[in-house]
C-alpha cells in the first residue's frame, strides 16, 4: 500500500496552538474596539449562490471566485456541444450554482436585503470570518484568509467615515503598529476620468491606476493604452498621479485640475469634510490623500481607504470605502453604506516580524502542578480546582513520573510557574513555587496560592 504524504492546498495554512493564541489576540483587540463603537456581530455562510457573487467584483474579481460543484450528478445538465465549445464559463454555470465567498461585504448586502424588515437602520455590524480567492499565493497573499469587517448601512452621513477613521486609529494604536491611512474618493476619480476626456472608461482607468504601487507608472500607462486611452489623455493623467505636497495642497491642486467636473468637486468636498472632523477630534493618525488610490472593487462610490504599515512592507493591511447602492443589486435601492476591512493575516505577519505580540499572548496555562501520586496528587488536584475557580489557568501533569520530565514539559510549553506539593509541603500546607523564567523559587501558603499566581 502506498503511503500518502499529508499536505494541504497551496495558499492555505494550518494554525498551531501558539498561532491561534496570537490570532485570538488580534481578533479580540479588533472586536473590542468594534463593540465599543456600537457595532453588532454577524455571520453569514461560507458558501453563497453564485448569482449573489458574480458581477460584484469586476471582471478580474469574478475570475478569482472559487466555484463549488453541484452535488450529485453535476454533469447531467451538460451536453457534448457544451464541452466541445470550450466555453469554461458556460460549462461552470451549468455545473456550479454556489461559490465560496470572496469578501464579507456582498454577503452582508444580501443579508440586509433579505432581513430588511428585521433590521433597525442605520444598521451597524461587524463580521470576522474567512474568505476565499483563487489568487496566486505569495508573501502576504493567501487563498484562504480572514477579514474583520465593520460596516454601517442606511446612512449617508460622513460622520460614519469619520468614525471608521477613529476605529483605524484605535485598532492600530492598541496593536502598536505604526500605519499610514491613505484616503481618496471615487467621485474624484470620476472627475479625473471626465477631465481627461474618458468618463466612460472610468473603471478601466481606476483598475489600472490602482496597480501603481505594484507595477509602476510605465506598466500602468501601457495598460491604459491597451484599454483604448490615447497617449494625450495618459499624458494629462501623469501630474495627477504624482501630485506633491500635504493634503491641503493636493486638494487645492486637484480642484483646479477637475474644476469642470461637478461630481469630482463633490468628492473633494467630502474629503475636506472628513479631514476637518478628524483634525477637530484630535485623531492621532497619519492620513495621506493619495489620488492614485482606486481600490478595484466596482461597488465603491465615495470615500475609499487603505492602510499600510510604516515599518514593514507587506501591502495593504486594511481597506474599505463608501458604497451608495450595493443593496440595489438585490432589490433594495437607495441604501447607502460604508465599511472597512482589517486583514487579520497580514496584520499577524506585521506583528510577528516586528516582534510586537505581548509576551503573555502565548501563555494558556499559568501554573503546572507537579504530580507525585498518592496523597500529594489529591492535594494538588484540590488546589488546582480552587485556582481554576478563582480564574487562574492551571493544570497537573497527568502521570507521576520523574520530576525532571515534568519540569521539561513545563519549560517546552512555556508555563511560567511550577507548583510543587511533596510530603513536606502537604504537612506544612505551604507549596513550593518555581518561576521557570528566572529560576527563582519561593514558598506560598495553600490559601493564597491563587491570588499570588493570578
Amino acid at each position: 500500500m502506498t503511503i500518502q504524504k499529508p499536505s494541504i492546498p497551496k495558499g492555505t495554512r494550518d494554525f498551531s496552538p501558539i498561532e491561534m493564541m496570537r490570532r485570538g489576540y488580534i481578533f479580540n483587540t479588533i472586536k473590542n474596539i468594534f463593540e465599543k463603537h456600537g457595532y453588532m456581530p454577524l455571520e453569514t455562510p461560507s458558501m453563497e449562490n453564485l448569482s449573489t457573487l458574480l458581477g460584484k467584483y469586476g471582471e478580474e474579481g469574478d475570475k478569482l471566485l472559487f466555484k463549488v460543484l453541484n452535488s450529485g450528478d453535476f454533469l447531467k445538465k451538460l451536453s457534448l456541444q457544451d464541452v466541445e465549445a470550450g466555453n469554461s464559463n458556460g460549462v461552470s454555470a451549468k455545473i456550479c450554482e454556489k461559490g465560496l465567498r470572496y469578501d464579507l461585504t456582498v454577503p452582508f448586502a444580501r443579508y440586509v436585503v433579505q432581513h430588511q424588515n428585521e433590521i433597525v437602520f442605520p444598521f451597524k455590524r461587524y463580521q470576522i470570518q474567512p474568505v476565499w480567492r483563487a489568487d496566486r499565493p505569495q508573501k502576504g497573499r493567501y487563498r484562504e484568509f480572514y477579514q474583520c469587517d465593520v460596516d454601517v448601512v442606511g446612512s449617508n452621513s460622513l460622520l460614519n467615515e469619520v468614525e471608521l477613521v477613529q476605529i483605524v486609529a484605535e485598532v492600530f494604536a492598541d496593536l502598536c503598529i505604526n500605519v499610514t491611512l491613505k484616503i481618496n474618493n471615487r467621485k474624484i476619480l470620476y472627475g479625473i476620468s471626465e477631465s481627461i476626456g474618458y468618463a466612460d472608461k472610468m473603471m478601466d482607468i481606476t483598475v489600472a491606476i490602482d496597480k501603481l504601487d505594484k507595477i509602476g507608472i510605465e506598466a500602468v500607462n501601457e495598460e491604459l493604452l491597451s484599454k483604448g486611452i490615447d497617449s494625450s489623455a495618459i499624458a494629462k493623467l501623469q501630474p495627477i498621479l504624482t501630485l506633491q505636497g500635504d493634503n491641503s495642497e493636493k486638494l487645492v491642486q486637484i480642484k483646479k485640475i477637475i474644476s469642470g467636473s461637478e461630481t469630482g468637486l463633490k468628492g473633494v468636498a467630502e474629503i475636506e469634510t472628513i479631514l476637518e472632523y478628524v483634525k477637530a477630534l484630535g485623531v492621532n493618525l497619519d492620513i495621506e490623500l493619495d489620488l492614485s488610490l482606486a481600490r478595484g472593487l466596482n461597488y465603491y462610490t465615495g470615500a475609499i481607504f487603505e492602510v499600510k504599515a510604516k515599518d514593514y512592507a507587506i501591502g495593504s493591511i486594511c481597506g474599505g470605502g463608501r458604497y451608495d447602492d450595493l443593496t440595489g443589486i438585490f432589490g433594495l435601492s437607495g441604501v447607502s453604506g460604508v465599511g472597512i476591512s482589517f486583514g487579520a493575516d497580514r496584520i499577524y505577519d506585521v506583528l510577528l516580524n516586528l516582534n510586537l505580540f505581548p509576551e503573555d499572548t502565548d501563555i494558556t496555562t499559568k501554573a503546572l502542578f507537579v504530580n507525585f501520586g498518592g496523597k500529594e496528587e489529591i492535594a494538588a488536584l484540590r488546589l488546582l480546582i480552587k485556582m481554576r475557580m478563582e480564574g487562574v489557568s492551571a493544570e497537573i501533569y497527568p502521570d507521576a513520573v520523574k520530576m525532571k520530565k515534568q519540569m521539561e514539559y513545563a519549560n517546552k510549553r512555556g508555563i511560567p510557574y511550577v507548583v510543587i506539593i511533596g510530603e513536606n509541603e502537604l504537612q506544612t500546607r505551604i507549596a513550593a513555587v518555581k518561576d521557570m523564567r528566572s529560576g527563582e523559587q519561593w514558598s506560598v501558603k495553600f490559601e493564597v496560592l491563587a491570588s499570588v499566581l493570578g
